[in-house]
């Protein structure tokens, strides 16, 4: 079901179970928009409550200059039930972190996928990549933004297991529902380099599942392990092959160990493609 928008509200889909005591919220990644999530979505059944959203300038969402980070989340926050489920990937898993940390959210659970507190390296953070690099993506993304997020599509896909199909489902994302503005996507840059949510992640008491793709070549593993490390209940659950987008590569998986998550709470217990850690 579409909601209608109001001016500079950002553009959502519900689907599932109106009256699910605990909504779940998708947040998508950098140059993407909420169509990656529909085969999750599918996965999860019909029983759950799913809100999907477009960040400022991606999909069908506006941009009106929201170019800080208080900025996206004010939007985002905006559009969240009271009490839901947060489902980030990548940068949406960044947003989800920050938005756990209002109270007046009551965010109840997170689930992150391919994420990381802090996408630069740092001399006590050797987990991500050096700001110079991403300024260098920065800017080819003035000079040919289809190009640059051509190019950040097959990065998530390398080494991940059918990257053939992933490659198609991200690509059918942009062509069903639209490339991210160029403002939009040079701000998301920005956010990127400049969060470090370390010291925020320790506060964050909500139970927490953090999935990693084995090859992820974007957010490496590692810093998914440290994150959940991080996190007082968090939770790390490292899937096999996966690249980048866990939730397309291994969607059968990664919703089966989401919904028991959210029953249970407990450490996913993995099976042969996939690695749990408490």
């Amino acid at each position: 079901m579409r909601t209608a928008l109001a001016p500079g509200e950002l553009y959502s889909e519900r689907s599932g179970a109106s009256d699910a005591v605990a909504p779940l919220v998708l947040l998508h990644g950098w140059g993407l928009n909420l169509r990656v999530f529909d085969g999750l979505r599918a996965a999860l059944g019909s029983d759950q409550h799913i809100l999907a959203i477009d960040l400022p300038g991606h999909g069908a969402s506006p941009w009106t200059g929201q170019a800080s980070a208080q900025q996206w989340l004010a939007c985002i926050a905006g559009k969240l039930p009271r009490g839901a489920v947060l489902v980030g990937w990548s940068l949406g898993a960044q947003l989800a972190l920050q938005l756990a940390a209002d109270p007046a959210l009551a965010v109840q659970r997170l689930v992150l996928i391919a994420a990381s507190p802090r996408f630069v390296y740092a001399h006590d953070w050797p987990h991500g990549i050096a700001a110079a690099t991403l300024r260098q993506f920065a800017a080819q993304l003035e000079r040919d933004p289809q190009q640059t997020v051509s190019d950040f599509l097959e990065l998530q896909v390398r080494g991940s297991l059918a990257a053939a199909a992933v490659r198609a489902s991200l690509r059918h994302a942009l062509q069903q529902h639209g490339m991210a503005r160029p403002e939009a996507l040079q701000a998301g840059l920005g956010l990127l380099e400049h969060t470090d949510l370390r010291e925020l992640a320790r506060g964050i008491h909500v139970p927490a599942l953090v999935v990693a793709g084995q090859y992820d070549r974007v957010t490496p593993p590692q810093a998914g392990q440290a994150l959940a490390q991080l996190l007082p209940r968090g939770q790390l659950l490292q899937i096999a092959r996966a690249g980048h987008a866990p939730f397309l590569s291994h969607a059968q998986q990664v919703s089966a160990s989401l919904l028991e998550f959210l029953r249970h709470g407990r450490r996913v217990q993995p099976d042969s493609g996939q690695q749990a850690i408490s």
